[in-house]
């Protein structure tokens, strides 16, 4: 499952909302994704993805938003854990 199928997928089944509504350029607002939802959202994205997702995720207007932000991060995560430690 790639990020915008599990975004896609925390949104149906967590926020119960259509499948056919959550194209990548839908806005969170527009989808009733309040500010308190988005905290919601973020820590499932979390939880599922095993991320730290930062304060200002919370800027994010669309799905494709979230889904360039979500992959960035996994990019530099993973980046992070094969460096070797500095010392």
């Amino acid at each position: 499952m790639n990020t915008l199928e599990t975004i896609q997928s925390i949104l149906a089944d967590e926020f119960k909302l259509p499948t056919a509504r959550l194209e990548p350029g839908a806005k969170l607002e527009d989808l009733g994704v309040d500010s308190l939802n988005q905290i919601d959202l973020i820590f499932k994205l979390e939880d599922r993805l095993n991320l730290k997702i930062k304060d200002d995720a919370r800027k994010l207007v669309t799905i494709q938003d979230v889904v360039t932000y979500i992959d960035e991060l996994m990019a530099q995560q993973q980046t992070q854990s094969t460096q070797p430690p500095s010392g």
